[in-house]
């Protein structure tokens, strides 16, 4: 057996007596269908004898036919119904499980893979499975004993019309084959479609401002309509191949109800088949027919969900690029000590080294500035001490503890990150703030917003902590966010802070605000800033200079303008470029 399909088949495994009663009752489902046509055959004899108590027989088995009927209907009802929901079950499971890996999987899978596409496999793809999971066994079940059933009773009444019905089964189940491969590639194909779709709609509707502003609705108009007509085209040769497939089926059932009904009537003519023998075949054949619908649903089942699987199980085979060595440990008690040894990192095999062969210690509590060119790896840097991404050689210690033989979440919960790009979720400003600390009572958030300065702004608002921010908080300003992301971070309360240009794109007085906040929250703690406004880190204790070269230079800022190399030809150019803006009347 297969590892996908010992994986497929281990989603019954909490649900199995839902499943065994399931399949009883499809069994007892199956049973009666074959039972009544025996009971109507039974009737329709009696009234050509016209016995004495043919009357009272016809009643009884009128009153047999009437309790098979409501078992019948109680059964199928129950398969309907519970069966349905021990697929949601399944795929709810699923659906967890899915999401969870997601979550674990590293910066590197979310670099290459797009969030339309993801959304698509997480909900379109579990949905199909659901139906395969309920139908597919229930539809084996039905179908088998049905046609094994009918066949044998056929076969009792009469071999020769039996034989003439089973010539046409071999013919469409090569039909049905033939087709129903058409039907999965062309499947496929639309399912990569619709997650093409999804992708261009989130990355249209996420951005809808620059959209707006820069008036390129025709545009992504015609990106979005180029992406639906791929679409279009797949689900035609889709649908396509199921009007042959079902089409075809349809044609060769008739073919054989036609059939059985002229050498049927053939045989009465020659006296080896009576009439009440002829409507039972005919009854019969309905029912044998019905199994060959049902193989036709459960192949489209199939092909939907063995898709949807194969997509599912492609993103739960990607092993996260990062994660917990088997004897990691628990990182507590931080100091704060960080130090890269000769660290090389590339974001992709046959790239170029972001940082290569990189020493730095910072010393706990220490506040350190990397300044420099755009590109040079700044980011990078402060990415791999969260260990966001895995550095290709070299050691990178968190109080002399390689991070690798740490926890991701005990390493995580240590650093404290306050990004340029602040992202915040739909909700209100308590949930955002509280995403720092989710156990945190409402008096530490008010005390996280207080150090954060901005406490009185939230006060002044007519719902106070329960005002609603939209989505990504866009009814914020850009200091607003900045200082509730700031908050978040003070109720987190970590030893080690980093700031990924936090103030760059703010005007002069929210930059003030923030600032203002960051030096509140950066005492005793092992903060590292990457500046973009040089004026920002005038008291940092160490200001690094990064290039392409590694760490070219360091020291105080006093020390770096005197020394008039890399970072005091940066600054003097910040300032010149002020001071034209200053002659502008604009702000700098």
């Amino acid at each position: 057996m297969s590892q996908r399909l010992r994986k497929f088949l281990s989603y019954y495994k909490p649900y199995k007596r839902l499943f065994y009663a399931d399949m009883v009752c499809s069994f007892i489902v199956s049973i009666t269908v074959l039972a009544i046509p025996l009971c109507i055959r039974y009737i329709t004899k009696n009234l050509e004898d016209l016995s004495p108590d043919a009357l009272t027989q016809i009643y009884v088995m009128s009153a047999v036919m009437l309790v098979l009927v409501a078992i019948h209907v109680a059964c199928h009802a129950f398969v309907d119904y519970k069966g349905h929901m021990m697929g949601v079950f399944m795929e709810r499971d699923m659906r967890n499980e899915l999401f969870e890996h997601c979550q674990k999987l590293s910066f590197t899978f979310y670099d290459n893979h797009r969030t339309g596409q993801l959304m698509t496999r997480i909900s379109n793809d579990t949905f199909d499975l659901a139906e395969l999971f309920h139908h597919g066994p229930e539809d084996i079940v039905i179908a088998s004993l049905n046609s094994i059933g009918a066949f044998i009773i056929l076969m009792t009444i009469n071999a020769k019309l039996a034989f003439i019905s089973l010539l046409f089964l071999p013919i469409m189940a090569l039909y049905g084959v033939y087709f129903s491969r058409k039907m999965h590639h062309a499947l496929r194909k639309s399912r990569d479609r619709i997650g093409d779709i999804n992708a261009q709609a989130e990355d249209t509707l996420a951005g809808i401002r620059v959209v707006q502003s820069f008036t390129n609705e025709p545009f992504e108009t015609s990106k979005f309509q180029n992406e639906n007509a791929r679409f279009v085209e797949s689900r035609r040769e889709g649908y396509k191949s199921e009007t042959y497939f079902y089409n075809g089926l349809m044609t060769l059932t008739q073919l054989m109800t036609v059939a059985v009904v002229i050498f049927g009537a053939v045989s009465i003519v020659n006296l080896s088949l009576d009439l009440a023998d002829l409507l039972t075949f005919l009854l019969y054949i309905t029912i044998l027919i019905e199994p060959i619908q049902r193989l036709g649903n459960f192949i489209r089942l199939y092909q939907e969900g063995t898709t949807g699987f194969h997509r599912f199980m492609e993103i739960l085979e990607t092993q996260p690029d990062i994660k917990d060595a088997r004897d990691a440990t628990e990182l507590s008690q931080v100091q704060g000590n960080i130090t890269f040894k000769k660290v090389q990192f590339k974001y992709r095999e046959g790239y170029n080294h972001v940082l290569k062969n990189l020493s730095l210690h910072i010393k706990a509590g220490e506040y350190v500035a990397l300044v420099g060119p755009s590109g040079v790896g700044k980011t990078t840097l402060c990415s791999l001490i969260s260990r966001f991404y895995e550095i290709d050689g070299g050691e990178l210690l968190i109080d002399k503890t390689d991070i690798k033989d740490i926890t991701l979440t005990s390493l995580r919960k240590q650093i404290g990150l306050v990004q340029q790009d602040v992202y915040l979720f739909a909700g209100t400003i308590l949930e955002n703030i509280r995403y720092g600390k989710l156990e945190a009572t409402e008096e530490e958030i008010i005390w996280a917003a207080k150090q954060a300065n901005i406490h009185n702004f939230i006060m002044s608002l007519p719902h106070g902590y329960e005002t609603d921010i939209g989505q990504r908080g866009v009814k914020l300003s850009g200091g607003q966010k900045q200082r509730l992301s700031v908050a978040r971070v003070f109720l987190k309360n970590p030893p080690i802070l980093i700031f990924d240009e936090a103030t760059s794109s703010l005007d002069t007085e929210s930059e003030k605000a923030v600032q203002n906040a960051l030096e509140q929250l950066i005492t005793n703690r092992t903060t590292i800033v990457i500046a973009h406004r040089l004026s920002t880190i005038q008291n940092a204790k160490r200001i690094l200079v990064l290039t392409d070269n590694g760490i070219e230079e360091e020291g105080t800022h006093r020390e770096l303008i005197d020394r008039c190399g890399i970072y005091a030809n940066l600054y003097n150019m910040q300032l010149r470029i002020e001071d034209v803006k200053g002659e502008d009347g604009t702000t700098a």
